[in-house]
């Protein structure tokens, strides 16, 4: 990054890098001070300030924070990146899916977002943002995958997701892109945190035309129901909302295949594609 470049011209991570360096320099820190207090190397803190990480960690910015004494200043600017890749009607949920101990999520045309590879996320996001730029869609896609990072914790939420077939036949990005997520299905499968199961089109109607939704549990409070359209999305907090979506969502577990069962399908799909 060049020293002279107008901030207007920076994207998001190359301001966040300036913004590190400059405070670093004006508290009369190294590179190699900054990584210390934070807890890496001086390449790291070196590729930071020049906007060539794809994303810093949280875990850095805390360290910015740290070793500068700036409360929650670097922590907060790295959040507001990442909500910056998300339409605005998406954050609150994502800082609820961020705290949750459980998620409960069903898929009725669409791989549910946190299993999706890259390359099926960058053809969803062209598709459904057609005058994007391409810097703009690598920013999102970086952003579901970074939806992961909670299974990174200590004390990891388990995610159950249950797909209609119809997510599994659905075409998208081409025959090699579908290969892929449908191996990274299998392969996710494998966490004890994540539990995968497929609702057969021989379930019938019922289940074929229920909308997608997102149960959100947490440990001593109360859950929260997450339903979206081409609108925008929305949270229910009500408990008897709640409660109607956790008994069609039990119906859901209880009418699709067996996990085990649900792999098989896959796998034979995945022949088909001839992998």
């Amino acid at each position: 990054m060049d020293e002279t470049t107008p901030t207007e011209r920076l994207n998001p991570l190359q301001r966040f890098g300036r913004d590190v360096k400059q405070v670093r320099l004006a508290r009369g820190m190294t590179q190699k001070g900054l990584g210390r207090a934070a807890g890496y190397s001086e390449a790291y803190v070196s590729r930071v300030e020049a906007g060539l990480l794809r994303r810093p960690s949280e875990k850095f910015a805390k360290g910015c924070d740290f070793a500068f004494g700036t409360g929650e200043l670097f922590t907060d600017m790295l959040r507001r990146i990442d909500e910056g890749d998300h339409p605005s009607w998406f954050v609150p949920y994502l800082e609820l899916e961020r705290k949750a101990s459980r998620i409960l999520d069903y898929s009725s045309d669409l791989v549910s977002g946190m299993l999706q590879t890259a390359d099926y996320a960058r053809t969803v996001f062209r598709l459904s943002n057609p005058h994007a730029t391409a810097e703009a869609i690598d920013g999102k896609v970086a952003s579901r995958l970074r939806r992961r990072e909670v299974f990174e914790r200590e004390d990891p939420p388990h995610l159950w997701v249950i797909l209609h077939e119809a997510c599994l036949h659905t075409v998208v990005g081409g025959a090699q892109v579908m290969s892929a997520q449908l191996a990274y299905l299998l392969t996710t499968a494998q966490s004890p945190y994540i539990t995968l199961q497929v609702m057969p089109f021989s379930a019938g109607a019922p289940a074929a035309h229920m909308k997608p939704y997102i149960l959100l549990h947490f440990t001593g409070e109360p859950s929260v129901l997450y339903t979206e359209t081409r609108a925008g999305g929305s949270m229910h907090d009500s408990a008897r909302t709640v409660e109607a979506a956790a008994h069609d969502y039990d119906l859901l577990r209880a009418t699709a295949l067996s996990p085990e069962q649900s792999l098989t399908l896959i796998r034979g799909l995945l022949k088909e594609h001839g992998v």
